[in-house]
């Protein structure tokens, strides 16, 4: 047997570097780069087998490993899933910082690849600096934190753990139905170690993403539900996406008579007018989409997961709706008793069209949506139409910027009050160009996101839109795209702190009590000058003070060839309506009248909750 003498930090890389992909009838790369960011876990032999090899598997140095793994992500996720980042840490800090960056991954179903430093194997030296001892269990290590939030883990603690630890690693990441986050700690003493690894372990491997066929019978029984529909409607979920099953989705519905209604992670799955779109759904949904919800007697759910902020906690649909749920994931698919049909998306839905005949839903009901998505539109225009008020809403800013993005432009945004105002104001021009991270709904991924989204595809712009809440929390990478020069435009909305949080508190019966700046324990508010900030990172930035200026200001930005960052005050007790009822905690006793009224409230929207066993 022909074999290969290297380190296993060696033969990490070398492997990596050796698998592959097709997009589009061309072979890439799987792993296209690193995300890294140096210590004493990984920088003698991880980064010395990087080194090696920077030009053809380049390495991009972050400024913060979550912020770095969140960049990862949103590459991932613009690449529809077809190629992966990796992301590397030393111990301890390093790699806990990871962890929030795995949840959301996780959370979503996207994949990166971890490769964290780890304590020694031998525990010769123990304890090294940055490891946290377990006095009952030491072989525990921080890289443990990782097993709630990863789909695989594996701590590397002798060199020919890697033959089959990374296929398997690389397995679960293109595995539609168990995609997320792969975690490999790396300990430190083995990292060094060579080994005669088979020559045959580091051949290019082209991989491509499995399509699962439904079982028959399911779908005869799905079917059989459809047929006797009166009054259906699809939800398109974030899996419509990875699916690339756009097309069939929209042809079933068309031909059909079915209102297609969107998730968060599904909103680009087809243009605004499109003539079966209907809106988003949910919580932070249209109140189209949301009548229709409360209407339908079958809801066929496609590539979702079916959070509480697309079911309005389950409070959208009535008692008696049934549902047929087309997923990769059985765990996915079987909630709420639903009829699970579990496979691809594309060939499930494509399958089921088929079976179904020449069956079709009486017009009256797709016009019907017809005309509650024409009222919905009016309420935007209403929201978005340009006033003389002293400070714009973030429905006006999202007019104006999408207004101002080109067909192709990718908009990106995850926590706040953005997304709520994007899910329902961003009028989408092309499929697959709006991401707002909802899954995790992660403070920070913005600006993170951005650069990722960037790097995937530099031939558009990328809109990043943040509130000022996640900007302070997280906006390093508005360096690291400057140094890559990855370019984007970042909005800041500046609402004076955590508006939508302060607006969920009020809104519960509770007092404003610090979320808004002048609202929290401070000896001044003292606003940030976002401009001057974004500048001394290299970025250009200018402020909008309104929404002429912001116009004005986005086609500078456009014209400009590196990141820009524009910020513009926003009103913080403005927002766009059309939101279902969400389930949170509501104090059953309290001294507040406020509360007393929103507790009764409260128990009145779980009387319309399904029940989900």
């Amino acid at each position: 047997m022909s074999t290969i003498r290297c380190t296993v930090a060696q033969a990490i890389v070398r492997y990596l570097k050796s698998q592959l992909t097709e997009i589009d009838g061309k072979r890439v790369p799987l792993f296209p780069g690193v995300f890294g960011i140096f210590g004493h876990g990984n920088v003698t032999c991880l980064a010395e087998a990087l080194e090696a090899v920077k030009d053809e598997f380049p390495t991009w140095r972050g400024q913060n490993e979550q912020s770095m793994a969140l960049a990862a992500i949103a590459f991932a996720k613009a690449k529809r899933r077809r190629q992966i980042m990796v992301a590397t840490s030393s111990i301890g800090p390093g790699a806990t910082n990871f962890v929030t960056a795995a949840g959301l991954a996780h959370a979503n179903r996207l994949p990166i690849l971890f490769l964290s430093g780890d304590t020694f194997a031998s525990r010769r030296p123990d304890p090294v600096l940055q490891q946290v001892e377990h006095f009952n269990d030491p072989s525990m290590t921080v890289n443990d934190a990782f097993k709630a939030v990863t789909r695989y883990w594996d701590r590397i603690t002798h060199p020919e753990q890697i033959i089959s630890s990374l296929p398997q690693a690389v397995a679960v990441m293109l595995d539609p139905a168990d995609c997320g986050p792969a975690f490999l700690g790396l300990c430190q003493d083995i990292q060094e170690v060579a080994f005669d690894y088979p020559a045959a372990f580091f051949e290019p491997t082209v991989h491509s993403i499995p399509r699962p066929r439904p079982d028959s019978i399911r779908v005869a029984q799905a079917v059989a539900v459809l047929k006797e529909a009166q009054r259906p409607i699809i939800i398109a979920g974030g899996g419509v996406r990875y699916s690339e099953a756009e097309r069939a989705v929209v042809k079933l519905a068309q031909e059909r008579g079915i209102p297609i209604v969107e998730t968060i992670a599904g909103k680009g799955t087809l243009t605004h007018d499109h003539p079966v779109h209907i809106g988003p759904l949910g919580i932070v949904g249209s109140t189209s989409a949301n009548a229709l919800a409360g209407e339908a007697d079958v809801v066929l759910a496609i590539g979702t997961r079916l959070q509480d902020f697309t079911t309005g906690s389950w409070s959208c649909f009535s008692h008696g709706a049934k549902f047929v749920a087309i997923n990769t994931a059985r765990f996915d698919a079987v909630k709420h008793r639903s009829l699970a049909l579990i496979g691809d998306a594309r060939e499930t839905v494509t399958e089921l069209d088929a079976a179904l005949g020449d069956w079709h839903v009486d017009a009256s009901w797709l016009e019907h949506g017809r005309r509650e998505f024409a009222r919905w539109n009016d309420a935007l225009d209403a929201g978005q139409k340009h006033t003389d008020a002293t400070v714009p809403t973030y429905a006006q800013v999202v007019g104006v910027v999408n207004e101002e993005a080109a067909q192709r432009d990718y908009v990106i945004s995850a926590a706040g009050g953005l997304p709520g105002e994007l899910v329902k104001g961003w009028r989408v021009k092309a499929p697959g160009t709006f991401d707002c991270e909802f899954g995790f709904s992660c403070m920070g991924y913005e600006i993170a996101g951005g650069w990722g989204a960037a790097m995937a595809d530099p031939s558009r712009d990328v809109f990043v839109m943040v509130g000022d809440g996640s900007y302070m929390m997280m906006n390093s990478d508005i360096y690291s795209s400057v140094l890559a020069g990855h370019k984007m435009i970042v909005l800041v909305c500046d609402n004076g702190g955590f508006g939508v949080i302060n607006r969920l508190q009020n809104g519960k019966g509770g007092a404003s009590f610090n979320n808004l700046l002048k609202d929290s324990k401070v000896k001044e508010a003292f606003p940030v000058d976002f401009i001057r900030h974004a500048e001394s990172m290299g970025a250009l930035a200018r402020r909008a003070n309104t929404l002429d200026e912001l116009r004005d200001a986005l086609k500078w930005a456009k014209s400009n060839d590196r990141t820009t960052v524009i910020s513009i005050v926003t009103d913080a007790f403005a927002w766009t309506p059309g939101d279902a009822w969400w389930d949170v905690g509501v104090p059953q006793v309290s001294e507040r009248e406020e509360v007393q009224a929103a507790r009764k409230d409260q128990e009145k929207g779980r009387m319309k909750q399904r029940i989900g066993v």
